[in-house]
């Protein structure tokens, strides 16, 4: 989403300036191009040669600085500009910018520029909570600037409390909500399911299967950021989630299927993406097992079938199902479309290199119930999401 996008980063005096080469390195490493403007007060935090290495870029100090290219400095970098970000954002220039002040290069550009700016305030937590500050920052929010609220912890001055400037994965997450204009999902509401499902065995063990989420919390990402009201349901996992999607924490296949059938009624696209246990223990020991003697027998019993039971009531509902398969990859995928009542299923093969479990690639084949085959190349598992997803927006349509 960020590949040749031109993003104009702002930094200004704060401690917090020091992140601004870790978010300057994130955005480019994703394909941005970074442009920075550094306030008087910044350089005396972080160097601009720092900023300029990182960037691969000049990096723009002075309002009159004297150009081998004659041109309006703060015009041209505002015109450049696909996105805005002030991080540091001290509570300086969040005045200045409130009050329609342009005095330096900063302010000017962020004045003239005509793309989204993002705002990332960090500062002492009394600064912060100071009344004068916070309508300040609410004049920004009612005249269209983005905000990233700053986090709770400890602060460089001693204090402890709200200030420190959002994480630099959270800043990026509202660069790509804000980069993203096309929202053909809007209006729709898009159910996810997501990650592992642990079954319980005794108090300290459980069975489990090699599901990092990724693919699912991909799909749960690109469906916000198309338009949709997403809700997703996920099993135990360490992906992050952005902000606006509503997420539902389950452990076991059983919490999976109650809550899934909350939600099924009131959603246009289904995609089960979670890799929910097929078997649980048929007994759950309320004490840990003890190590004994010779072997250890467990017995176990069915879990439902949820994509199964979703596919007899799916209505006009568009349904998406994964088959994640050793062997037999498209025999297997066709077989579920068919008993499961499918639009669509997404095929890969786990022994494939970069198309497993845990990796930020995939390598997918749609099949559907009509019977034609789409097959991709190796793709991030966002891309992946994003196919998927209009593939199944455009069933969606037809089918209205």
């Amino acid at each position: 989403m960020l590949r040749g996008k031109t993003i104009v980063i702002g930094i200004t005096g704060g401690i917090a300036a020091y992140k601004s080469a870790e978010l300057v390195s994130a955005l480019r490493k994703k394909g941005a191009e970074i442009i920075c403007i550094m306030t008087a007060a910044a350089c005396e935090f972080i160097t601009p040669l720092t900023l300029s290495t990182l960037s691969g870029n000049p990096v723009y100090k002075e309002m009159f600085a004297e150009r081998a290219v004659p041109e309006v400095e703060h015009i041209a970098l505002a015109d450049r500009a696909e996105l805005f970000i002030i991080a540091p954002a001290t509570a300086n220039i969040i005045g200045k910018i409130a009050s329609g002040i342009a005095d330096d290069l900063l302010t000017a550009s962020v004045m003239a520029t005509t793309a989204p700016v993002l705002i990332a305030p960090a500062m002492n937590v009394h600064m912060y909570k100071n009344p004068t500050v916070q309508d300040n920052i609410r004049r920004m929010q009612a005249n269209g600037y983005c905000i990233v609220e700053p986090e709770e912890g400890f602060l460089a001055c001693g204090y402890e409390g709200k200030g420190r400037l959002a994480g630099i994965d959270k800043i990026i997450d509202q660069a790509e909500i804000l980069l993203n204009k096309e929202k053909p999902l809007k209006g729709k509401k898009v159910l996810v399911t997501a990650g592992p499902t642990c079954e319980p065995i005794d108090p300290v063990r459980y069975i489990t299967n090699h599901s990092s989420g990724k693919m699912g919390y991909a799909l749960a990402k690109w469906a916000f950021l198309l338009g949709a009201e997403t809700t997703l349901i996920s099993g135990p996992t360490s992906e992050r989630i952005l902000d606006g999607i509503e997420l539902i924490k389950i452990n076991t296949a059983l919490e999976m299927k109650d809550n899934v059938f909350k939600y099924f009624e009131q959603s246009d696209i289904i995609i089960k993406a979670a890799a929910v246990a097929d078997y649980r223990p048929k007994h759950v020991q309320g004490d840990k097992i003890k190590k004994k003697p010779g072997d250890l027998l467990l017995e176990l019993e069915r879990n439902p079938d949820i994509l199964a039971e979703l596919g007899k009531v799916k209505g006009r509902r568009v349904l998406v199902g994964f088959a994640a398969e050793t062997r037999d990859v498209l025999p297997n995928a066709q077989e579920k479309i068919i008993k499961k009542n499918l639009d669509f299923i997404v095929a890969n093969d786990l022994t494939v290199p970069g198309a497993g479990f845990g990796t930020d690639t995939n390598i997918v084949t749609l099949l559907f119930a009509d019977g034609k085959i789409k097959d991709f190349p190796l793709l991030s598992k966002e891309q992946a999401a994003k196919e998927i997803l209009l593939e199944a927006l455009a069933i969606y349509t037809n089918r209205k």
